[in-house]
């Protein structure tokens, strides 16, 4: 395949930066939960919370972008996995917003602005109700990230079964 070919296969430069400041963005956000559960300072929830808004929204920019960005054509694939990749990221692009959502909407309920960075806070702007707080809680720690998990799992092992296995050369696609 000459170059000119190589580049047409490949997602937008767009695409691209989205999908990787995506996953730097979600795996920040997992390092921090991280440190506060095992550090237990107040630093660490408020940058998991800030990073997660702003995920939130870079995954709202995502999605306008998607909807606007040409799909390079699929790899030749049978017509079942074509479609488990197409549900596949359909499940990460809405876990990857509801999750931060129902974070926000956890804090909300729960009577606490969120702090963005120092910059701005998104204040209380719904009547504080401990059960929804809980709710959103429950959604985001215990539905919702455990997909998450999943639906990662599964794209990095399918990225990795072309690359190596069917040596399709997949992940240059989004590089």
């Amino acid at each position: 395949m000459n170059n000119t070919q190589s580049n047409m296969s490949k997602w937008s430069v767009a695409s691209r930066v989205f999908h990787w400041i995506s996953a730097v963005l979600l795996l920040i956000t997992w390092i921090l939960i991280l440190l506060y559960e095992n550090l237990d300072s107040n630093l660490y929830i408020g940058l998991h919370k800030a990073f997660g808004v702003s995920l939130l929204f870079w995954m709202i920019a995502r999605v306008i972008n998607r909807v606007f960005t040409k799909a390079p054509p699929a790899l030749p694939m049978p017509a079942w996995q074509l479609w488990v990749s197409k549900l596949s990221h359909f499940a990460l692009y809405a876990t990857l917003i509801a999750m931060p959502l129902a974070g926000l909407l956890m804090s909300v309920y729960g009577g606490r602005p969120v702090d963005i960075f120092g910059l701005f806070q998104i204040p209380v702007f719904v009547t504080p109700d401990r059960s929804l707080a809980r709710f959103f809680n429950d959604m985001h720690t215990d539905i919702i990230w455990p997909m998450i998990i999943a639906f990662t799992l599964l794209h990095i092992a399918a990225a990795l079964y072309h690359q190596f296995v069917k040596k399709d050369n997949l992940l240059a696609r989004m590089k």
